[in-house]
């Protein structure tokens, strides 16, 4: 096996267990779904979980074709990324849950059906994981690759609908004060991410800018 698969199948996890954010998602999701049946929320967590990986592989694998339509830069989104994502980090490293913002309508008709909206978009679903998953798409030069990020982001929803799934036992064991320190760990990660993205993206373009200012 290429020893580069390894590091790329866990930078994908990381990076996508941290946007997505399961560990965070749990109190707002307890809260959005008091006085709820088991079943009911049940029914929430798969369909929530379910429309936020179809929107995320689409992004991921049609992302490239996105950006030919409209004229984009692949280099110019690894740095718009690499802001999104460093905003997201930093705001988990002040524990701070910023995902999701309601308006006053969103408040009083949410209950009505959050699977889609709040709880798939923006939070399972944000622009930072997004753009995580174009970017490694764009990285991912082998089909082996490519197949390993499918399958990744499919595990991790797997994963975050688990972890749902037994969420009134979790934010009790861990508490408020893990709760945070989980938060903040992951918020350190992403922005590790995030320079790396943003750098990545920059590079090419300043060496371009220093070779034409070279040749004139």
């Amino acid at each position: 096996m290429n020893d580069s698969v390894i590091p790329f199948a866990l930078l994908c996890f990381t990076s996508f267990f941290t946007l997505i954010n399961p560990l965070g998602t749990m109190p707002v999701f307890l809260s959005m779904t008091t006085g709820m049946s088991e079943s009911e929320r049940r029914r929430i967590i798969m369909k929530s979980t379910f429309v936020a990986f179809l929107i995320m592989i689409s992004f991921t694998i049609f992302g490239q074709v996105i950006f030919q339509v409209f004229g984009l830069s692949t280099n110019g989104f690894r740095i718009a990324g690499g802001i999104v994502i460093m905003k997201i980090g930093y705001d988990m490293l002040q524990a701070h849950y910023t995902h999701i913002k309601l308006n006053e309508d969103e408040k009083n008709h949410f209950a009505d059906d959050i699977s889609i909206t709040p709880l798939a978009i923006p939070m399972l679903c944000g622009p930072g994981a997004i753009a995580n998953g174009i970017v490694l798409m764009e990285d991912a030069e082998t089909l082996l690759k490519k197949v390993i990020l499918v399958f990744i982001i499919a595990f991790v929803f797997l994963l975050t609908a688990l972890i749902l799934r037994t969420s009134t036992k979790l934010v009790h064991f861990m508490g408020e004060t893990g709760n945070n320190v989980m938060m903040r760990l992951m918020g350190l990660i992403l922005m590790v991410i995030a320079v790396e993205c943003f750098v990545s993206g920059a590079k090419p373009i300043l060496i371009d800018i220093l070779q034409q200012a070279h040749a004139s």
